[in-house]
């Protein structure tokens, strides 16, 4: 039978095959009143599906088998490495370079071993003069081709690695926007091609690949036609032959054998579209048929897209959400541009690939479409859409205009409300006042007196106004605050959050300002986790009204910010406090004080991280601002003076440190007063400078003012009283005046034990045990000791640092006692909780590592001693590792006196304590420890 005959017998046999035998026979009877013939030879062929079940099973084409063609197989310069895939008419490998020029991964096309048909060698022929005339970045490039030894032509092409577009898609979940934007590198493509009189004839997923990298390339033009060809073009066969198109995608013309233009890879196009669009072919059938596929590609209408992503709806696992978006999206231009490439008729689709790429531009920027008709109701809507955002300012613009003049009234009702209270404020704390003026002559006014006062008559006079009663509470805090009352300020706002949260109408700045006043106050007492646990929860609500209340909402940032750096979270920190300068450098009318103290605390955060230098210029900077926007005299230049000092202290620039200290402490005497908490600080900041330059005689005077004025104002039983005679303690054990330290030590326990302060006691006995120590009496050392050491483990655990600190200074008390490996063992021990608690570096390791060397040297350890020699190499730039490392000095002396060097080490202790007595002028324990040492060499 020859091939015309069977490509009209195909498709009526499917159809007849898979009819009932009763329809069968109505439809025969039919088909025999019109062509006997033709009746008769599909009788023949049924009558052989009955009697013979495996009728057509066997292809009239066999499959043909690789034959020699295997992986290692050399084809001209290039090495078979694996097989991508074959068709009828050749196979595809994976090959490379075999002759070493260069390296190069090619995927090679050959015939099928054994095959001779001419045609199917000039079609080969025909692609490889069509894909030398493609120079495109999405078209799978032409590299090389040649003959085999054999005699059978290759190909050698880019070797795209990717997956077929709509597999991509699919698995990587692209959205519509990237979808269409790979589709028009498609069309790209394929318009390329026709530019060069080629029609591809076989656009489909498989020959459109995407990389790992989203680009998209087009392959085989293995059936594609040549417009300017005069060769006769072979024909297209059926199933049963050797279809050369895929029939999925095949346009009608090419179904029914017409021959192929352009708008035949527009069609093909289309139908891929479709599915990249909504992951479904165009027709629903109910068999999955070639006869059942030629008929509807012949005359079924396509479902709409939009309508095709709803049926999915309720039978797929995708979010039915996602699938009504698509829906919407789909619906309209898209469907219009799919239902008009899928025309039967040619003449009725887009008329080149051109026009369907710029028709789905025209979608994507918002314009109108030519698939859809052009009314006007439509390209209005289409205007509006692309238009939207200028439509809607413009239409904003006219409703604040319309609405405006309503707030303006509104405004003008609060605002009469506003200065009604303001001036009930005002007459309120000026009646304040003036009842004052009974004060008799000469004696200063009662600040606090008459703070206790405004609070008692806003009570009674504002009792039915709770807003104002609430806001006059919030002013004497603030005013209690700044003298440093942070008691009394925490109990007034207390009394005001309990109104605000009873108030209906208390304005949104109060709460704002209350809340920060009171994280404020709480962390001025020590308590910053409880800050920022009553800050953080209204943060978002904060955020809300920066717009409106911009220096409210910039010093609730900074509040909370400082809390948090408190608590050790310096990444939100920074995070809050470049928000607050943001917003304060947004403001029209700039605070340049507000501004500093984000500048303040910016620098904080850098000291925090021990970028000291660079903290430095950050304080120093806010310091040129302050005095250019206020000048000298400002409670803000006391904090930058006293972190100038602690940062040059950390730089062992002691005499600069000391200078900024003492500049501070003018300014808090002038603005704050002697007994300001910030002035105390400054005086205790002082006196540790002093200590640090070894001159005791100063940091006491310094720490009796600080003791008196706390007595006066706190009395002789307050928490801080204990710090200042701990204090006082050590600089009396320095000066050589053992009975003063230990009475200090003795009032700061008592104190330390009526406040029930644990971690404090814990503290205070420790200091007690060093000094029995030193002064000779380890046993009543060992005693009290034990006691720290049950203390701190009920405190912090057996693991902290604190501990070690302890196991530390018993070891050494139980080596004086001669209980050597003991001791030892202490040590070692103090050395590890030490170094995991603080670090390495730091000075409660360093003195645990230089006891622990002093204890194995003593015992005969050669490497002891090297170590302790490396210790007393300390940095020099810190008092306290500068200590220390005196002290690993006069040790590693003390050993080598007991050997053969005791003339050098005589020698070594006289250097040092030279070095000791230029440091420290006014007698220290170490220069009284260091002379013992010497005094032992001697003898």
């Amino acid at each position: 039978m020859d091939a015309e005959r069977w490509q009209r017998l195909s498709p009526l046999l499917d159809a007849l095959l898979e009819l009932e035998p009763a329809a069968r026979a109505e439809r025969l009877a039919e088909l025999r009143a019109d062509d006997p013939g033709l009746a008769a030879e599909l009788s023949e062929l049924i009558a052989l599906e009955d009697d013979h079940q495996d009728f057509l099973s066997e292809p009239l084409v066999p499959t043909q088998h690789t034959g020699a063609m295997r992986p290692g197989t050399e084809v001209g310069s290039y090495r078979l490495e694996s097989l991508l895939g074959e068709g009828g008419m050749g196979q595809v490998w994976l090959a490379s370079r075999a002759d070493g020029l260069y390296q190069r991964r090619v995927a090679l096309k050959l015939l099928r071993p054994g095959l001779a048909d001419t045609n199917l060698r000039s079609r080969f022929t025909r692609e490889r003069q069509i894909l030398a005339r493609l120079a495109h970045p999405h078209i799978a490039r032409l590299l090389d081709a040649g003959v085999t030894r054999d005699g059978l032509p290759y190909l050698a092409l880019e070797y795209v690695e990717g997956e077929p577009i709509t597999d991509y898609c699919r698995n990587q979940r692209t959205p519509l926007d990237k979808r269409l934007r790979m589709f028009q590198q498609i069309c790209d493509a394929v318009s390329h091609a026709h530019a060069n009189l080629i029609v591809h004839r076989d656009l489909k997923p498989s020959n459109i690949l995407v990389t790992p990298a989203g680009d998209v390339r087009l392959l085989d033009f293995g059936i594609a036609k040549l417009l300017d060809s005069s060769d006769v073009p072979l024909p297209e066969q059926t199933r049963t032959g050797a279809r050369a198109f895929t029939l999925h995608y095949a346009a009608p013309e090419q179904v029914r054998g017409e021959p192929v233009t352009t708008m035949t890879d527009v069609y093909s196009l289309g139908v891929v579209l479709y599915e990249l669009l909504t992951d479904a072919k165009p027709y629903r059938l109910k068999r999955q048929t070639a006869a059942e596929w030629e008929e509807a590609i012949l005359a079924a209408d396509p479902l709409r897209p939009s309508q095709a992503v709803m049926r999915h709806v309720d039978t797929t696992d995708v979010d039915p959400g996602a699938l009504r978006r698509l829906g919407r999206q789909l619906a309209g231009d898209l469907d219009n541009i799919v239902l008009k490439t899928l025309s039967k008729r040619p003449e009725q689709r887009y008329p080149s690939v051109e026009a369907l790429s710029l028709d789905l531009q025209r979608f994507e920027s918002g314009r109108p479409v030519l698939a859809r008709a052009q009314s006007l109701r439509y390209r209005f809507n289409k205007y509006v859409a692309r238009h939207r955002w200028a439509l809607a300012t413009a239409s904003l613009v006219t409703v604040v205009l319309a609405a405006a003049l309503g707030i303006v009234a509104w405004q003008a009702r609060e605002a009469l409300g506003e200065a009604s209270r303001a001036q009930a404020m005002q007459d309120f704390m000026v009646g304040l006042f003036e009842s004052a003026r009974g004060t008799p002559e000469g004696e200063a006014l009662d600040l606090r007196g008459l703070l206790d006062a405004s609070v008692a008559r806003g009570t009674r006079e504002l009792a039915r106004q709770p807003r104002a009663r609430a806001e006059l509470f919030g002013v004497v805090a603030r005013m209690r605050t700044g003298l440093g009352d942070y008691n009394e300020a925490r109990a007034l706002l207390d009394r005001q959050a309990a109104i605000i949260g009873s108030t209906d109408d208390i304005p949104e700045s109060l709460r704002i300002e209350s809340l920060t006043q009171r994280g404020k106050v709480l962390r001025l007492l020590g308590l910053p986790r409880d800050c920022a646990a009553l800050m953080q929860p209204s943060l978002d609500a904060a955020r809300s009204q920066q717009a409106q209340l911009p220096s409210q909402v910039s010093e609730f940032y900074s509040e909370l910010g400082r809390c948090r750096r408190a608590n050790g979270e310096r990444q939100g920190a920074r995070q809050l406090f470049e928000r607050s300068l943001a917003l304060r450098r947004e403001q029209l009318e700039n605070n340049e004080v507000a501004e500093v103290e984000n500048l303040i605390d910016l620098a904080g955060l850098q000291a925090d991280a021990q970028r000291s230098r660079e903290a430095l210029l950050g304080f120093e900077q806010a310091r040129r601002r302050l005095q250019q926007a206020v000048g000298d005299r400002h409670p803000l230049q006391v904090e930058i003076g006293r972190n100038l000092a602690m940062l040059r202290s950390e730089l062992g620039q002691l005499d600069a440190a000391e200078r900024d200290a003492r500049e501070a402490l003018d300014i808090a005497l002038d603005v704050n007063g002697a007994q300001h908490p910030s002035t105390l600080d400054v005086r205790r900041q002082l006196a540790a400078l002093h200590v640090a330059q070894g001159r005791y005689a100063q940091a006491q005077g310094e720490l009796e003012q600080i003791r008196n004025l706390l007595v006066v104002r706190l009395g002789p039983d307050h928490l801080e009283l204990a710090e200042v005679h701990r204090q006082l303690a050590r600089v009396a054990w320095e000066r050589g005046d053992e009975e003063r330290a230990l009475g200090e030590l003795e009032r700061a326990a008592s104190i330390a034990r009526k406040q029930g302060d644990r971690a404090r006691l814990a503290t205070v006995l420790f200091d007690h045990a060093q000094v029995l120590f030193d002064s000779g009496r380890p046993v009543e050392a060992r005693a009290l000791l034990l006691q720290v050491r049950e203390l701190r483990v009920v405190l912090f655990g057996e693991t902290h640092g604190q501990v070690g600190d302890t196991d530390g200074l018993l070891g050494e008390v139980e080596l004086a006692l001669g209980e050597g490996e003991s001791g030892r063992a202490r040590l070692q021990r103090a050395v590890d909780l030490t170094r995991r608690h603080y670090g390495d570096r730091d000075p409660h390791t360093r003195r645990a590592e230089i006891e622990l060397a002093r204890a194995q040297a003593d015992a005969g350890d050669a490497a002891a001693l090297i170590h302790l020699d490396s210790l007393a190499e300390l940095p020099i730039t810190d008092e306290t590792l500068r200590e220390l490392g005196w002290r690993a000095q006069a040790y590693a002396a003390q050993v080598r006196c007991q050997g053969a060097q005791r003339g050098e080490a005589r020698a070594k202790l006289d250097g040092l304590l030279r070095t000791i007595a230029d440091a420290r002028t006014d007698g220290s324990e170490i220069k009284r420890n260091v002379e013992r040492l010497r005094a032992q060499c001697a003898d």
